[in-house]
């Protein structure tokens, strides 16, 4: 391997501008952690992160190495050997990108914790299996998740004014003044409703007449490339994962009817619940299972794409149900344990419920539960037990 090479295209990259905007995930990192992973999304911004860092800390140009896995210059080469011949060089940061795309990176990433004194900081695919990784590196590597876009990033990113984060608990229970608060400076439903078209990844803002091609790139390379290369998915069965996500995004919310799915995508039941598993693990859709507690094992699970921003690309126009629910659990989920429930549409760590809908939604199914709360879209502010859909996008 040659290292001036690498390190001339590494030096090509960080000269690169980045966006001054820095996501939620990146004030969260300690990066005085000796070894960093972040998870996301593809288009989500975890390169970005790294680069912003390089160039944020202090250490000179020269002892920092940028490599991408996918690059044809790290075909094949060990991710080891480039560590031992940039530490011996003076390395001390060492950023990885896209891992996912280096077969052993868990026995490489752990040989590389072990033998040398220098910070590594690397991302990939959502799906990325660090849990059970052979190379044990879930005891060494600090693992992040960043997530799409929250709606308050999104709005920061447009207006270029800083809004506060909120616990679940501070909307339940202080929505009223938290929604008038923000309604002083912005209009929270125009926000919102951009938000839901195109305001789910980063991207948007390079380009807003290439966005459409560019998630539609985003959706086919997380399945022909991460998922495949991860769950070693033949080619002949990827056209059955392009298949579940259109059936998802042009029906209703509905809990999963096992033989309807499994004959529209030509799959027998156990060979469709691991795509499914694939999918969701590598941020395409959301499985809600269902219950709770131990009762989630006997239920079923109901399905929605993982982010409002993909029906438009899928089909067009997508069910109005089905991108509340799919917006409200992609804000909600990355923090929270959401499940499905018969007496609500979810319920959120075990305990409070949230029955979401339109602006006239009743609390008919939710009468006499002291936990259970209208999620309303369509509405700037709300009252009581009924908060707008929209102020959940500011939970990160």
């Amino acid at each position: 391997m040659d290292l001036e090479l690498l390190q001339k295209i590494s030096a090509q990259v960080l000269r690169r501008d980045t966006p001054i905007y820095k996501r939620w995930l990146y004030s969260r990192i300690d990066f005085n952690s000796k070894l960093i992973g972040i998870k996301g999304p593809r288009g989500s911004g975890k390169s970005t992160i790294l680069l912003q860092y390089a160039k944020q800390s202090k250490i000179p140009a020269s002892k920092i190495l940028y490599v991408s896995c996918d690059h044809p210059a790290l075909s094949g080469e060990s991710l080891y050997d480039i560590a031992d011949r940039f530490y011996a060089r003076g390395g001390e940061l060492f950023l990885i990108d896209e891992i996912h795309k280096n077969k052993f990176f868990s026995q490489e990433l752990k040989a590389i914790y072990d033998v040398f004194d220098m910070h590594v900081i690397f991302s990939g695919s959502s799906a990325l299996q660090i849990e059970h990784s052979s190379g044990d590196l879930s005891r060494r590597a600090v693992i992040h998740n960043l997530g799409v876009l929250s709606l308050r990033e999104f709005i920061e990113m447009e207006t270029g004014i800083e809004f506060e984060t909120y616990t679940l608990e501070q909307i339940r229970e202080k929505h009223y003044d938290i929604a008038s608060n923000i309604m002083r400076k912005i209009r929270p439903l125009e926000q919102f409703n951009n938000y839901i078209k195109y305001g789910c990844y980063p991207f948007y803002k390079e380009s807003m007449s290439d966005y459409s091609q560019k998630l539609l790139e985003v959706i086919n390379l997380t399945i022909d490339s991460d998922l495949s290369g991860i769950y070693n998915i033949e080619p002949a069965k990827v056209d059955k994962l392009k298949k579940i996500l259109y059936m998802l995004c042009s029906t209703k919310p509905y809990e999963l009817n096992v033989s309807k799915l499994s004959a529209a995508v030509g799959a027998s039941w156990p060979t469709l619940a691991k795509y499914l598993e694939r999918m969701d693990a590598g941020s395409l859709v959301h499985i809600v299972r269902g219950g709770v507690g131990m009762r989630a094992v006997n239920k079923p699970d109901k399905l929605l794409l993982d982010n409002p921003n993909l029906f438009g690309i899928l089909c067009g126009e997508g069910n109005s149900g089905s991108i509340r629910e799919s917006f409200f659990v992609s804000q909600v989920g990355l923090a929270h344990q959401v499940h499905f429930f018969d007496k609500g549409d979810f319920i959120v760590d075990d305990k409070f419920v949230y029955e979401v809908g339109g602006a006239s939604k009743s609390n008919m199914q939710l009468e006499g539960n002291q936990d259970g709360y209208i999620v309303s879209d369509d509405i700037e502010i709300g009252f009581e037990n009924k908060i707008p859909l929209w102020l959940f996008g500011f939970l990160y």
